[in-house]
């Protein structure tokens, strides 16, 4: 079974509009995020909605590590999905985005909730996505879902006995390698001033790091590591106050083991970051 099972579609997917002819329309206080910090979608949230400050104007609801549902979801969502479309089937997952003034979903689609944070909400915050920046930031999303994430699940399904593996694991050195020389040349992935892109690449990075490497042999996570430039950027976006203290790499490991059957390679025991070092956190 493979290490990370592929996301379902996303049960909804309303969007915050521009102004109050919009359904949903950017409010202080009417919207709420319901979020499981292992799960990578809710953790480029939580990120996305510090370093916009949003604190005050938007609450936070953390929920469980593990789900607690036998389908995956979670016991206090199921309130919210079934008020959004009765009877609802399926897991009431995370993670979402909820509206208080109707006590229905907005969205459970992290890019868009992502998005919507940052274009209708983060005018305080840093531009994390700059209009003229808004197709290399898809291009750098579809990098690492298909390039990275998609890729480091295959070669570990596969296993490292099974020669197809080679493929996938390429794909992802080719990913991780077109990052590396981006990185070596420039502060962050877009250039000087960080962007969603780097949200993304980070999440994506902790992820590759704590859950992927489980089921990569030693050899894979030795030329995974390989790429010091796009490591170093890794540890020195843990030491952000929005980005190492969201990590609980406890929780990370439990949420995986209680979904995962797959086999443990050599990889397992190689961490390629020690992400609470770098987030200047202490190890126990």
């Amino acid at each position: 079974m493979s290490a990370t099972p592929s996301a379902a579609a996303p049960a909804f997917r309303g969007r915050i509009g521009c102004d109050m002819s919009s359904g949903h329309y950017a409010a202080p206080h009417r919207y709420r995020l319901h979020l499981s910090l292992p799960c990578p979608g809710s953790l480029r949230i939580a990120v996305t909605h510090r370093l916009l400050g949003l604190g005050d104007l938007l609450p936070v609801e953390l929920l469980p590590v593990v789900p607690d549902t036998p389908d995956g979801g979670f016991t206090s969502l199921r309130p919210l999905y079934e008020a959004s479309s009765h009877h609802h089937r399926g897991p009431a997952a995370a993670p979402v985005l909820s509206d208080a003034w109707t006590g229905r979903v907005v969205s459970t689609h992290a890019p868009d909730i992502e998005r919507d944070l940052a274009l209708r909400f983060g005018s305080a915050g840093p531009e994390l996505h700059p209009r003229a920046d808004a197709r290399r930031i898809e291009a750098v999303g579809r990098l690492c879902t298909e390039g990275i994430d998609e890729a480091a699940q295959s070669a570990g399904e596969l296993g490292i006995e099974h020669g197809a593996h080679a493929e996938p694991l390429g794909t992802l050195l080719d990913a991780l390698g077109s990052l590396e020389r981006c990185l070596g040349e420039q502060e962050f992935v877009l250039g000087e001033r960080l962007t969603a892109a780097d949200v993304q690449v980070w999440t994506t990075l902790v992820q590759l790091d704590t859950v992927h490497r489980w089921h990569l042999d030693a050899d894979a996570v030795d030329r995974i590591a390989a790429h010091p430039a796009l490591w170093a950027y890794a540890r020195r976006l843990a030491a952000h106050p929005a980005f190492g203290p969201l990590l609980d790499l406890d929780a990370i490991t439990r949420r995986h083991h209680a979904r995962c059957r797959g086999q443990e390679a050599a990889g397992a025991a190689m961490q390629i970051v020690d992400w609470y070092a770098s987030a200047g956190r202490p190890t126990t």
